[in-house]
């Protein structure tokens, strides 16, 4: 069950995705969600806070995922690895709408505490990488020590263009395949393709 501050949280961000922030209205934020205006007031005072909150909720997401990732002592740094990309992709696939706010917001960011909140994960992320690359380093499970942010780039550049372009792709394919049928393809092999990637700019070998 969700609560009422996560309903309003998640109607919200179906209509800033949609039609931006501008263009979204408290009312029709209220009717998306099924409750009385004042809710808004009550659980965040404006529709600024509101949209800063979702951003705030969406962001720890990724934090929490990662800071787990990285204090696992079962499975070894190239494995770390790919669980950040799995989790990463899976993020991208299952909240597009979040996504397309956010890529708005890289373009057109505006609010202060937003652009805060994309710098803080955005070094969270540097800095994950950055652990698991010392680590994989030092153990010899990685033999090559490429720039972290060209290694951050190479992951979230690549999902975030697919992620645009995919129903161009689909088209190209001539893919007559019902959205989530094509999703569930196309995210499997982008996946693939992104490990590969990070296998050579690393210089991983899974049978070292």
């Amino acid at each position: 069950m969700i609560s009422k501050e996560e309903n309003i949280l998640f109607a919200a961000e179906i209509l800033f995705a949609e039609k931006g922030f501008e263009g979204t209205s408290t009312r029709e934020i209220a009717k998306a969600a099924n409750v009385n205006i004042s809710m808004i007031s009550y659980y965040f005072g404006s529709k600024e806070k509101l949209y800063e909150k979702l951003v705030e909720y969406r962001m720890n997401e990724g934090q929490f995922f990662s800071k787990d990732i990285i204090e696992r002592t079962d499975i070894n740094d190239w494995e770390k690895v790919e669980k950040i990309v799995d989790q990463f992709a899976n993020k991208v696939r299952h909240h597009k709408c979040f996504y397309r706010i956010m890529q708005r917001e890289q373009l057109h960011a505006e609010n202060p505490q937003i652009v805060e909140f994309l710098k803080e994960t955005k070094m969270g992320f540097l800095t994950m990488y950055s652990k698991i690359l010392e680590s994989g380093l030092k153990k010899g499970i990685f033999t090559k020590n490429p720039p972290i942010y060209l290694l951050h780039s190479t992951v979230s550049g690549t999902l975030f263009y697919a992620f645009n372009a995919k129903e161009m792709y689909k088209e190209f394919l001539n893919d007559t395949n019902d959205e989530e049928v094509f999703d569930e393809k196309y995210y499997t092999e982008l996946n693939t393709h992104i490990k590969y990637l990070l296998k050579d700019l690393l210089g991983y070998e899974e049978n070292k």
